[in-house]
């Protein structure tokens, strides 16, 4: 625990001040009414110092620490949140403040040195030299007694990895290596054992120490931990019944507010007899007597004239603090960057997983081996019995990718917590993160879909161009892909999405013209044809197959009628081909803006 930090790790801190914040939320059991989550919590957090949020389970400590890093999406806040004497903006949060989350939020296909590399490239400015971030991430990972474990996948529920207080320390680390002015954790010490809740809390006490402004949340500290903090407050029931210097001064002033409390006991430290004396207060229902205890004290008395003062230095800043809150942009890195190191520390990863490779390309090439094995030869034989034959496999062609997107909701319902993460966290803005997962997963649909479309195009002699049957196939699955995307960002979890994804696929299938004929659809369903991006794929094909002289008659006269080639039965004669292509290609693009918009603001995740 002596091992200081480097210049690295020095950033100026900023003061944090909290006047009169009350927040409210619906009562889920009565909309009709609201809950007070927090009732004119008042303090103020410094530069150089530790400050500790402590109250039993459901005082409102991870609600205030939410409020203060801007994480909070439902309520509503009344009162003062103000850094440096501003109020903060979520693109000044985001990047230049640092949250570690109580649970767990990594990728599990990363080690522990690609994790904080794979953050540090994002969060730390591109003008820093590789060597200069690698450099910071080796301390880190020193730090943080995290050596043993370095090259060690991080891992998963499925994949044994790193264990839980390592991957608590993994935590920390993605948060100290973007240099933060002010950091907040949430139960940091949670899950850890006490030696090494010690080790980690000193190193953010070194951090403070350096200058920055560390606030945590800390539910029954260590007497060792609990002694570096420099200040205290203390919640109950949303409410503040002490605010000041942490140690002895809080409980002599308990003492001093309720005299009959006991004392100490013999080998009591300061930490326990707190923790003690708030759960007891909180059970039974004393929080409003400790509130009003404080409220008419020399503590709240002080605490209102250091927050007057210090929200009246607020023009008192220096050009750095000014810039940083000025900033207007969420991310530190350029679009660009940012695409590159997800390409660099995701997509190349997930490329050599079998795990992630398997399920999308296993069903495609099963379904490919049952087509051109059943089908074997339909192409070439132009008689009207096997005419339903060929449109049926041609149907099938563009069904199955469409039904395949199912493979690919997961990737971003189960992705969810880390998204939410890491955009709150400054790595990445939407759109970035949407094109590089389309972009992985459209690379690898290129591969597939050559080699499928040669293996089924061939070995059934079909008709005319290959172009156009291995481009409506490639332009189908890539549909699917930005549709399960979109479906999964509006779906609240795996279950909504997996049943929402395949009705909206089979509602699809009676509309594309081969189940019941354009002519025959009614009037007022010919709407949803006309949105019906399988209704073009599968069109295309067909005038693909039967254009010219391949146009064969298909119907033969009977009872005056005249007979019609195939084209014209299903009203496809008049089509182009490639101009059904380009709409279905334009398909691509909505649900790709409509997958844009669902993840930008659609909130699943409701703190």
């Amino acid at each position: 625990m002596s091992k200081s930090l480097s210049m690295a790790f020095l950033s100026a801190g900023m003061t944090v001040v909290v006047k009169d914040v009350t927040y409210t939320v619906i009562n889920s059991q009565n909309k009709k009414e609201t809950l007070s989550l927090l009732k004119g919590v008042g303090g103020y957090l410094l530069p150089g110092e530790m400050s500790a949020l402590m109250g039993p389970s459901g005082s409102g400590k991870t609600t205030l620490l939410d409020l203060l890093a801007g994480r909070k999406t439902v309520g509503q806040m009344e009162g003062q949140i103000a850094f440096a004497g501003h109020k903060a903006t979520p693109q000044f949060l985001r990047r230049f403040t640092g949250y570690v989350e109580q649970f767990d939020t990594l990728l599990g296909i990363l080690t522990v040195e690609e994790m904080l590399m794979y953050t540090a490239e994002l969060k730390r400015p591109i003008t820093q030299s590789h060597s200069h971030k690698k450099a910071a991430v080796d301390e880190l990972i020193d730090l943080l007694a995290l050596d043993g474990c370095r090259n060690v996948l991080i891992g998963s529920s499925m994949t044994k990895g790193i264990s839980g207080g390592q991957a608590k320390r993994v935590n920390i680390g993605i948060a100290l290596v973007t240099n933060p002015r002010v950091l907040f954790l949430d139960e940091p010490t949670s899950g850890l054992d006490s030696y090494t809740s010690n080790e980690v809390m000193s190193v953010v006490k070194q951090l403070a120490s350096n200058g920055i402004t560390v606030c945590a949340t800390i539910h029954s500290p260590s007497p060792y931990c609990f002694k570096l903090f420099d200040r205290l407050m203390l919640l109950l029931r949303g409410q503040v019944v002490y605010f000041g210097a942490n140690g002895k001064q809080a409980v002599e002033f308990f003492h001093q507010s309720c005299p009959a409390l006991p004392g100490l006991k013999e080998g009591e430290n300061e930490a326990e007899w707190i923790v003690d004396l708030t759960v007891q207060a909180d059970r039974q229902g004393r929080s409003g007597d400790f509130a009003a205890a404080y409220e008419s004290s020399e503590f709240k008395s002080a605490a209102d004239s250091d927050i007057a003062r210090l929200l009246a230095k607020a023009e008192d800043l220096d050009d750095a603090t000014k810039a940083d809150l000025a900033v207007r942009r969420e991310t530190v890195t350029p679009f660009w960057w940012a695409l590159k190191t997800l390409f660099k520390y995701r997509t190349l990863k997930n490329y050599k997983s079998p795990d992630y490779l398997g399920p999308r390309v296993a069903d495609k090439l099963i379904f490919s081996l049952i087509i051109f094995t059943l089908y074997w030869k339909v192409g070439k034989n132009t008689d009207p019995d096997n005419i339903t034959n060929i449109a049926a496999v041609l149907f099938m062609w563009v069904t199955l990718p469409a039904f395949g997107a199912a493979s690919y909701v997961p990737a971003i319902v189960l992705e969810r917590s880390l998204f939410v993460r890491e955009r709150n966290d400054g790595l990445y803005r939407v759109i970035t993160y949407l094109v590089a997962k389309i972009l992985e997963e459209v690379f690898i649909a290129l591969l597939s879909s050559i080699a499928f479309a040669n293996l089924v195009f061939w070995t059934l002699q079909l008709q005319g161009s290959f172009a156009i049957f291995w481009l409506i196939y490639y332009t189908t699955l890539s549909t699917g892909i930005v549709l399960a995307y979109f479906i999964a960002a509006l779906s609240p979890n795996m279950d909504v999405a997996n049943a929402a994804l395949p009705t909206y696929v089979v509602s699809l299938l009676f509309f594309a013209g081969f189940l019941i004929r354009f002519d025959a659809i009614p009037k007022y369903w010919q709407w949803y044809s006309y949105i019906d991006f399988l209704k073009y794929a599968w069109g295309a094909l067909m005038k693909n197959q039967f254009n010219g002289d391949r146009n064969v008659e298909f119907l033969a006269p009977a009872n005056g009628q005249e007979s019609q080639n195939v084209l014209n039965y299903y009203s496809l004669a008049g089509i182009n081909m490639w101009g059904w292509l380009g709409i279905e290609a334009c398909f691509f693009a909505t649900f790709f803006a409509f997958a844009f918009l669902a993840l930008k603001y659609v909130q699943h995740v409701k703190r």
